[in-house]
């Protein structure tokens, strides 16, 4: 039996990984799991500021025809506006941003709504990427090799108006992809996609709750147009309903990275993630991402600890990549696996007091203790109730 045809339900009854986690005391990790609806605060208001401040100096430009501040002000709109799907939904869908349990609630659905996210498949397909990460049999959200392109019509997509996106690409938001996703679910009642019919097998009440709220957001923004043509607000449309599709260009150069050109079916999430550095601006509206690996071996550490438990696991975990360096890495893998398509780039680890097993082997996650060994490998409240 295929990968692809196997049903989910034995994926998950016979699929289990004995991943390796850097060791964190568990005194420590029940600190740097705790959410905090003020911090959550803040990182959710301060995204939104953003977003109005980038979406006011749009529609002032263009009432006033200041076109070459209208094109900055757009572009800078389109720039934050793409980390709001997969990432502020993101961490929103595993329910750590806020301690409130239905602010989480909430705030995923409004971000869901206005960026043409369904929360619903998102939750499904992100929970086996957790459990799995990199298995095929079990995680089909990311299947390497991904393509770390630079071509020239994609790139011009990336900084103006992500049309069609390219091929095996899964970091930026084209709009037939996602619009077209959107549309097909709302009028058909299904997905499609392999991926998503695999996760709804025998899951209809789930898939029920996909359908709807992707009607939904096809009437939300049907709804958005026709007031936007009714009143002439012709920049109420860009700002909001095309918003997601609009220069996507920072959120794929740094996007990428997470799993592009690593090694799958391995135990080890060191080999498997890839963390990188990040200014500040760019970290916060990532949403703390580039902290990727430490968020695959911890999902119920916050976003905003996630910088916290890196320094608690440095001296286990690989140094940190440059966005550069990243890139370079995986354009490097991506040459030689043109020529050696089995070929995945093979992170070096730490050595020495501290380390994890040496090499890189199948190495297998400590327990010290029942408690510590739950929070461990908690998700957060991302599993949806039907996979719990």
């Amino acid at each position: 039996m295929s990968e692809k045809s196997e049903p989910m339900s034995k994926v998950r009854e016979t699929l289990k990984i004995p991943w390796y986690r850097s060791p964190v005391e568990p005194a420590r990790l029940k600190e740097l799991t705790r959410r905090s609806d003020l911090r959550g605060a803040f990182q959710t208001a301060g995204f939104l500021l953003l977003l109005a401040i980038t979406a006011w100096a749009t529609w002032y430009c263009f009432n006033r025809a200041i076109w070459v501040g209208f094109a900055v002000a757009l572009f800078a709109h389109g720039t934050i506006y793409s980390f709001m799907s997969g990432l502020a939904t993101h961490e929103l869908s595993h329910g750590t941003v806020f301690k409130t349990k239905w602010l989480n609630s909430l705030f995923v659905r409004f971000f869901s709504l206005i960026s043409w996210f369904n929360f619903h498949d998102y939750k499904m397909s992100h929970t086996y990427h957790h459990l799995y990460t990199l298995y095929p049999r079990g995680d089909r959200e990311v299947v390497l090799p991904n393509t770390p392109s630079l071509h020239p019509l994609f790139l011009l997509q990336l900084f103006t108006f992500n049309l069609v996106g390219t091929r095996n690409e899964p970091y930026s938001h084209p709009l037939v992809r996602n619009m077209g996703g959107a549309l097909r679910v709302a009028l058909t009642g299904r997905h499609g996609k392999e991926w998503l019919e695999a996760v709804y097998e025998g899951q209809e009440e789930a898939r029920k709750k996909s359908v709807n709220w992707a009607r939904l957001v096809v009437l939300f923004h049907a709804a958005l147009i026709a007031v936007s043509i009714v009143f002439k607000l012709w920049m109420l449309p860009v700002l909001i309903t095309f918003a997601p599709c609009i220069a996507n260009w920072l959120r794929y150069f740094i996007g990428v990275p997470m799993h592009t050109g690593l090694r799958d079916n391995n135990p080890d999430f060191r080999k498997c993630v890839r963390t990188i550095t990040l200014d500040p601006f760019s970290s916060f509206i990532y949403w703390r991402m580039n902290w990727h690996t430490e968020h695959h071996m911890y999902a119920a550490v916050p976003c905003y600890n996630l910088k916290r438990l890196a320094s608690a696991v440095a001296d286990d975990m690989p140094a940190p990549r440059s966005v550069v360096g990243a890139w370079k890495e995986m354009r490097e893998t991506w040459h030689r696996q043109k020529k050696d398509p089995r070929y995945q780039f093979d992170t070096p680890l730490p050595r020495g007091k501290g380390a994890g097993a040496p090499g890189g082997g199948a190495a297998k996650s400590g327990k010290t203790g029942k408690g510590e060994d739950s929070l461990a490998s908690s998700l957060g409240n991302l599993a949806p109730k039907d996979l719990e």
